[in-house]
């Protein structure tokens, strides 16, 4: 069972769940208890789905890389063919259950981001840089999926919740494909620092994102998302994120990548948490 779980990738998963439910509360002016829990139940069973289904498509190359060979499929704990069974069922099911349950826009952009994420973004990742582009749109997805669950439509601010998702994804992953560059090579992808020994291109598009998530993370507070205590929160954490990516920037160091990622991974939490207090 706990192999089971595994698969599941629980904290990226409570990650997703968290982003939405963000969202939905954003997109909420009251609160439909009922609607919320079966927006955040659909897309949870979606998030773990594809989890599930990306390492069901990914666990020859998790075999050979050491940072994933004790994971489920890989080990042997569990047989391939459950877990293309458990990641189906939980895929399929969570897209259907928010086309039932919250309405057909959040469930038929839930099975897109799905049907991207794992035929786009996961065998793209052996074939071009493109793929972290590629996968940054499924990856902001979920906020999408909360906003929708609520209002049943895609407004403007629900775009720059997006745009903030989207942005975010570039050092953050970034961050990941350099720390386990070497794991990754012999993995076969081809992400940008696995064709960047140096470093200076994978650095400058570190900086050049994060130097656009800053003001695009300000613009909920132009749109009434928020307030100016939220901004200078925002504020206060892009600097600490612009910081790490400067300082990875200059030593191209793995010790540097691994605090921009533990960074990135601090942040958007954060962000999001923030966001939602500023509207009590």
């Amino acid at each position: 069972m706990l192999a089971y779980l595994e698969l599941t990738k629980p904290r990226v998963t409570l990650m997703v769940a968290l982003t939405a439910l963000v969202s939905f509360y954003l997109a909420s002016t009251s609160i439909d208890l009922v609607l919320l829990v079966h927006t955040i139940v659909g897309t949870t069973l979606l998030a773990a789905g594809c989890a599930v289904s990306n390492q069901y498509l990914e666990r020859d190359v998790d075999g050979r890389m050491q940072r994933t060979r004790s994971r489920p499929l890989p080990s042997g704990r569990i047989t391939p063919a459950r877990a293309l069974i458990f990641g189906v069922v939980l895929t399929l099911g969570g897209g259907f259950y928010l086309g039932a349950t919250a309405n057909l826009l959040t469930g038929g952009l839930g099975l897109a981001s799905a049907a991207l994420y794992l035929f786009g973004y996961t065998p793209f990742k052996k074939k071009s840089p493109l793929c972290t582009t590629i996968g940054a749109f499924p990856g902001a997805a979920p906020v999408l999926l909360g906003w929708a669950g609520a209002r049943g439509t895609l407004d403007p601010e629900a775009w720059i919740l997006f745009a903030v998702l989207f942005l975010w994804q570039y050092p953050h992953f970034l961050a990941i494909a350099w720390v386990y560059r070497d794991d990754y090579r012999r993995g076969g992808f081809r992400m940008l620092p696995q064709m960047d020994p140096g470093g200076r291109k994978t650095a400058r598009q570190i900086l050049i994102f994060i130097l656009l998530l800053v003001p695009v993370s300000l613009l909920p507070t132009q749109v009434g998302l928020s307030s100016s205590l939220y901004a200078a929160g925002a504020v206060v954490l892009g600097g600490v994120l612009l910081w790490s990516g400067l300082r990875m920037s200059r030593t191209r160091s793995r010790a540097a990548a691994l605090h921009l990622l533990k960074t990135s991974v601090v942040y958007l939490p954060l962000l999001m948490v923030l966001m939602a207090l500023d509207r009590i």
